[in-house]
């Protein structure tokens, strides 16, 4: 599961960061509201942790921008600010749930764990076409036919089948698998992406990853 933490106190941004690193999550931050929101829009997270009083664009700002563009990320707002219009304002502008500081950090995970199985992700398995990916186990199936993939293959495929037939650049998978700090380029994805329709092939499939020009990548059914 990928996090994106969007808090001006680094201190506190990066401690959260390290417990949610702790705990399995893939977790990025954003240290400012135009920045956060840039991140957010991207749609490579399963979930937002957004503080509210923050320079450049507060909370209540980048939850409504995020929810204007059709993101429906989960959103736990962070904040001082526990009136009862505050909450309000806050899940009026997007959010999902509203946790006032200082918390106990079994609570901050208790409410992720709990807007992540809300969504759904909790999932075994994703699909298109005739073929589906298990979660657990990380095997691509069609059929009577199985193979399994790596972690770069699984990662990307997965993407690939949430998108549900939705164009993906290079650089937003690059970020979601990747990594924003990561060195890895372009041609990584290419590679990748080759792994992956050779397997694809190899289980029958009438799934095909589409390419399209300086766009990025889709998936398609083929005809028949």
């Amino acid at each position: 599961m990928k996090i994106l933490v969007i808090e001006d106190e680094k201190l506190l941004a990066d401690s959260i960061q390290t417990l949610l690193i702790n705990k399995g999550f893939d977790v990025e931050v954003a240290y400012d509201g135009e920045t956060g929101e840039e991140y957010a829009e991207l749609g490579i997270y399963d979930l937002l942790i957004l503080d509210v009083m923050m320079p450049k664009m507060n909370g209540y700002e980048v939850a409504r921008k995020v929810r204007s563009q059709k993101c429906g990320t989960p959103i736990l707002m962070l904040t001082a600010k526990s009136g009862l219009e505050d909450r309000i304002t806050g899940l009026n502008s997007g959010a999902d749930y509203y946790l006032t500081k200082p918390f106990d950090t079994r609570e901050l995970l208790a409410c992720i764990n709990a807007l992540l199985r809300r969504q759904g992700t909790q999932v075994d398995e994703v699909a298109f076409g005739n073929t589906s990916l298990d979660l657990s186990s990380g095997m691509l199936i069609c059929g009577t036919n199985t193979v399994r993939l790596s972690a770069k293959e699984f990662d990307i495929m997965r993407f690939l089948l949430q998108s549900g037939g939705r164009n993906l650049s290079k650089e937003v998978i690059l970020a979601r698998v990747w990594g924003y700090d990561s060195d890895a380029v372009e041609n990584h994805v290419e590679v990748y992406v080759g792994f992956l329709r050779k397997k694809l092939a190899s289980i029958e499939s009438n799934i095909h990853i589409a390419a399209i020009r300086r766009m990025g990548y889709h998936l398609e059914v083929k005809e028949i």
